[in-house]
């Protein structure tokens, strides 16, 4: 009988990678084998698996040649780009010079390597070592990277590794001006839409102190200006709110947040002034929450009048530790962008 070139624990391993195997085509086999070791016909399994009998055949034999191991061999015959080849050299002149299309790359790979390949063929090998179609972000010229980074190590992260532990309160500190005009978005629709523009040019400031851990927004805010009077304001309501913890304050360097009138009343109610360095918005956390507002309850809307315009606002911050704590959390993680010298374009 059939069954008797089958060792039995062979049979066991069958029956259990038929179902608990990684690769479904390594199942298959596995099912394959299990059934013929209970005898089934090669056109019975045939049919309960979906390949012909020839490929049973071909299962049998691995299994006779090399045993189970030889079953979990998944081998496909997968033909090889040419492009394959030129690989390093299309990657190298791309770093250097990135191409804006496909059909820019198409033009460039068939100067470098002399093959000449469709679009969909240059996009699925661009694919295949580790490029695709990115949006070009914005740094500001006089950003150090450098600085950022030592910044990062020797005084973000060790703040903030404290506040992950509830020994410090670290809040991400900045101003937005919210002005009563269009913020035009995008919106799935059948004809273009047009949102009526208010009069004037009224602003809604807002001074915030974002917690990096909780997400609990304390905000000063008023319809003329941010000043040092403002600052001063919510150091108080910081120092009121009674956190029992010491506090540190990632800020910027406005000339209201660094007077001397700022730094010292913080002195006296102990609460730490972390500066960032220069240009570095992108280590400013409340800078991706001015973006989620503007997205959330301005983007295509309009607002008739300025008292609704910041009461919309208002209710959005008064939320972001509880109606909209779900959204932030993915929004607001303390993961901060670098800047690596490789990736600044210089022209």
């Amino acid at each position: 009988m059939i069954k008797n070139i089958f060792r039995e624990e062979d049979i066991k391993v069958f029956s259990y990678e038929r179902y608990h195997h990684p690769h479904p085509r390594v199942q298959q086999k596995m099912e394959a084998m299990w059934l013929k070791s209970h005898n089934f016909s090669h056109e019975e399994i045939a049919k309960l698996t979906g390949v012909s009998p020839n490929t049973i055949t071909n299962y049998l034999k691995e299994y006779l040649n090399g045993g189970i191991e030889k079953l979990k061999e998944v081998n496909f015959n997968r033909p090889e780009s040419e492009l394959t080849k030129h690989t390093f050299t299309i990657e190298a002149y791309f770093k250097e010079h990135p191409p804006a299309t496909i059909k820019e790359a198409m033009s460039k790979i068939e100067e470098l390597t002399g093959i000449k390949r469709s679009e969909p063929q240059v996009n699925k090998f661009l694919k295949s070592i580790g490029m695709k179609c990115r949006k070009v972000g914005m740094i500001p010229s006089k950003a150090d990277p450098d600085a950022q980074e030592e910044y990062k190590k020797e005084k973000l992260e060790p703040r903030l590794n404290e506040a992950k532990t509830g020994k410090r309160k670290v809040f991400s500190v900045d101003a937005a001006h919210f002005v009563l005009a269009p913020f035009l978005g995008y919106l799935w629709s059948f004809t273009r839409l047009f949102i009526k523009a208010p009069s004037g040019r009224k602003r809604f400031n807002v001074l915030g102190a974002l917690d990096v851990i909780t997400h609990e927004l304390y905000t000063i805010t008023n319809d003329s200006y941010i000043n040092a009077q403002s600052v001063c304001a919510l150091l108080w309501k910081l120092y009121n709110s009674n956190l029992g913890i010491p506090i540190t304050l990632i800020l910027d360097n406005a000339r209201y947040q660094k007077c001397m009138l700022v730094q010292q009343l913080a002195d006296s109610l102990n609460i730490e002034l972390l500066y960032l360095p220069p240009y570095s918005p992108n280590l400013n956390l409340i800078e991706r929450l001015w973006k989620f507002v503007k997205k959330e309850c301005l983007y295509s809307k309009y607002y008739s009048d300025f008292t609704t315009f910041k009461a919309a606002i208002s209710n959005c911050l008064s939320h972001t530790h509880t109606t909209h704590r779900q959204k932030l959390d993915s929004l607001l993680t303390l993961k901060f962008q670098s800047f690596n010298k490789s990736q600044i374009m210089t022209f």
